[in-house]
């Protein structure tokens, strides 16, 4: 039997889908409450792009060399250990983390972007020290072979065959900090959050969603940039998806 493509019925229908809703929203009147809000999304959304960028780079800048050192033979004893440290950040609740850092930081940014770092670390360094053990030994052996320093063959043959990997944990940690920034407006942190819950407690549901869809199209958005990143960077052998 001859196969149907369905893509263009699946696009047609998802077009009509999106259709739909915008005439619904329209005729409801949310699209202009939504946008009655619009200079606070903007300011506030870059405020909380600010707290992401902060946090997930010193997450990146801790996570990845902890990796490294961690994925060494003389550090692997004591890995899951270590591990299990940054693993507070993911297994205690982020409200309980974030009123921990404000009880020694105050309120505010700073207490915010310590909590989100912490919590952002664990997918990185969890993703490095596996992408760094799962390179083939075969590629480790010929490094050696024709003479290469630890260092180089980190450097030329290791981090570049794990890099993948190492950049799908930075994509991960990047989702989970844009969702988790909003909870920062609970200890006077700046952000979409303070649209989300001062909608939830006046029960205005334009107000909430005016900052709860920017936060997902963020989320969105980082995605799609830090995959072109990791198309660009990741060697043709190593992407698959890169033919």
């Amino acid at each position: 039997m001859k196969s149907i493509n369905l893509s263009p019925y699946m696009n047609a229908l998802l077009m009509l889908i999106v259709f739909s809703l915008g005439v619904a929203a329209q005729s409801s009147g949310f699209i202009e409450q939504f946008f009655y809000y619009w200079d606070e999304i903007v300011y506030l959304s870059g405020h909380h792009i600010k707290l992401t960028l902060i946090s997930g780079s010193i997450a990146v800048m801790i996570g990845i060399p902890v990796g490294v050192i961690l994925s060494r033979p003389a550090c692997r004893k004591i890995a899951d250990f270590v591990m299990q440290i940054f693993n507070v950040g993911t297994t205690v609740p982020t409200l309980a983390v974030l009123a921990l850092s404000m009880s020694f930081l105050g309120i505010g940014d700073k207490p915010a972007i310590f909590a989100l770092a912490f919590a952002s670390i664990l997918p990185i360094l969890r993703n490095t020290y596996t992408g760094l053990l799962s390179v083939p030994a075969h590629l480790k052996e010929a490094a050696t072979g024709i003479g290469l320093t630890p260092w180089q063959q980190l450097v030329k043959v290791e981090l570049p065959n794990a890099m993948f990997v190492i950049m799908a944990g930075v994509r991960t940690a990047i989702a989970i900090n844009i969702g988790t920034v909003p909870l920062a407006f609970q200890i006077g942190g700046t952000g979409l959050g303070e649209l989300i819950f001062a909608g939830i407690d006046l029960y205005d549901t334009p107000m909430m969603l005016a900052g709860a869809i920017p936060t997902a199209v963020l989320a969105l958005i980082a995605d799609i940039i830090l995959g072109m990143v990791t198309f660009l960077i990741v060697s043709k052998g190593v992407n698959p998806n890169r033919k």
